[in-house]
């Protein structure tokens, strides 16, 4: 009796076990699934998002129907319109309204910049720069004539730049600049290509930094397309991830990695001294001061002989076009006093205004983003120095009595410790 028990507890425990397996199984699958659909899901959510920023075939019809009616005309635009000898390449939007792309231009590189997108008015959330895609390029008029569009192009940097005794030069650097064919002469689509241009501010100091070594050369233009030279590294520390990638990245993570990528100590100095100078360059220069309002490590780049290059200098401001857009904002706090994400002022409780003066000089904002970069692998003998001048310069603020004399001090102090240290080794 007891043996005839044995076959039916054996056959007991097999199906036990199926079953268990079973479940494994179907808890396995379920959770497969949902790993694939979440995935598939993100996937598709950013693939529509990229469709969204990448839009460079828009752009280009619209710049090539325009230049074959006749209303622009430019360096570039037979290119890209006729022998298709510019082409875009890889994306580098991050935003709808400013198109930009790797590209190449007769077999040289470079980086293709576009504007996009209506905007009737100001929004100091997104963009200082308005986009008027309706009326884009109805100025200069018809019968305008050289003399008049001086006058247009003088009275738009005296807004912008401020009443500057040396406005003049300026005006006649652009007309050089419009005449993108050379004949000496500028024709009226060259004109409303430039006049079209110069509202965007990248562009116009972009024209007058163009003998500076740190901004990226203008190689032409067509309408408000811009090609500039390219530049090999795209990111300050020098790592730059495809986009479906940098999706499943924590940012923690990617601030790690990004420490892990950088060059070694001499070249990372080098970079440094690169952005120094050009807060050099645009801290009261021949045509005013200009703010920087976003002192990322995306908008700065370097070659392959570790100078600096700006990748993106369109949050780069005229000081005296900003104070006159931020005055008397209204404003319940000085969070709601913010251009970009560095150009601050200060709400007045009494008014509820926003103040005009910017509180931290550009200065100090470089030496914020540069101070874990050059501390990390800093050498011994200079660590506890760059570490006492950084903090010294992050502390800069704009309304401090001799402001301008602790700023030049500072940023000599800083460029005279990193070269003394880099000044005999390969890097630099």
């Amino acid at each position: 009796m007891a043996r005839s028990l044995c076959p039916g507890a054996r056959l007991r425990k097999p199906c036990c076990l199926q079953a268990r397996f079973s479940y494994v199984r179907m808890k396995y699958l379920f959770f497969s699934w949902l790993v694939v659909f979440v995935g598939s899901w993100i996937i598709y959510v950013q693939y529509s998002t990229y469709t969204e920023l990448c839009r460079g075939k828009d752009c280009k019809k619209i710049i090539c129907d325009k230049y074959k009616t006749g209303v622009i005309d430019g360096p570039a635009c037979n290119s890209l319109c006729v022998t298709e000898t510019l082409y875009f390449g890889k994306c580098l939007s991050t935003k709808p309204s400013n198109q930009m792309y790797l590209g190449i231009w007769d077999n040289l590189p470079g980086v293709v910049k576009c504007q996009m997108e209506q905007k009737l008015h100001l929004d100091f959330g997104t963009e200082l720069e308005p986009r008027k895609e309706i009326v884009l390029f109805d100025k200069p008029t018809r019968g305008t004539t050289v003399q008049k569009f001086k006058e247009m192009v003088y009275s738009l940097f005296k807004a912008k730049l401020g009443d500057q005794g040396n406005l003049s030069e300026l005006v006649n650097l652009i007309l050089t600049v419009a005449d993108g064919d050379k004949d000496g002469q500028v024709s009226l689509g060259e004109a409303k290509s430039a006049w079209a241009l110069l509202q965007l501010n990248e562009f116009l100091l972009m024209v007058i930094l163009q003998d500076k070594e740190h901004t990226p050369k203008l190689m032409g233009f067509c309408g408000d397309l811009y090609v500039t030279e390219s530049v090999e590294y795209t990111s300050l520390y020098g790592l730059s991830l495809p986009w479906v990638i940098e999706l499943f990245i924590p940012s923690g993570f990617r601030r790690s990695m990004d420490q892990l990528f950088t060059p070694s100590w001499p070249r990372k100095a080098k970079i440094a001294i690169g952005l120094l100078e050009f807060v050099e360059d645009v801290f009261h220069g021949p045509y005013g001061n200009f703010l920087m309002c976003d002192t990322s490590a995306r908008t700065l780049g370097y070659n392959s002989r570790y100078d600096l290059k700006m990748l993106d200098m369109r949050k780069i401001v005229p000081e005296t076009n900003l104070k006159e857009l931020i005055k008397d904002r209204h404003c319940e706090s000085d969070l709601d006093c913010v251009y970009g994400t560095d150009c601050r002022t200060s709400c007045d409780q009494s008014t509820m205004r926003c103040t005009s003066e910017v509180i931290q000089p550009n200065l100090a904002k470089a030496c914020q983003l540069l101070k874990d970069y050059l501390l990390r692998g800093a050498p011994s003998e200079i660590r506890e120095e760059l570490e006492k001048q950084l903090y010294s310069c992050i502390a800069l603020k704009v309304t401090a009595h001799q402001m301008e004399m602790e700023h030049s001090l500072i940023l000599n102090n800083l460029k005279t410790l990193l070269w003394k240290k880099i000044s005999y080794t390969n890097d630099s």
